[in-house]
């Protein structure tokens, strides 16, 4: 975990860019030496987002599953994919 102070990214933007950037991951900024925000890259938040979404969604089957929804086995999807495309 890399954490800096706000000041430094106040100081020097570009090379806390490229640090971020290289370590593929944030950096914790720090104002009087509590923790106040995260810099990160991009394309980093992107994929944290993405993944994030993807829990949620597990999740939310889960608790269909559990509360009752039907569920389908691999076989099950397998064999009415084949009936679909035999019918069309």
């Amino acid at each position: 975990m890399m954490i800096r102070s706000s000041t430094a990214l106040r100081n020097d933007y570009d090379s806390m860019v490229k640090l971020s950037t290289e370590k593929q991951e944030p950096i914790y900024l720090t104002r009087n030496g509590e923790g106040e925000m995260v810099f990160l890259p991009i394309d980093l938040w992107e994929k944290r987002q993405a993944e994030l979404e993807l829990f949620a969604e597990m999740l939310r089957r889960e608790q269909n599953r559990m509360a009752g929804a039907k569920t389908y086995s691999a076989s099950d999807m397998r064999t009415e994919a084949e009936e679909l495309l035999c019918e069309g």
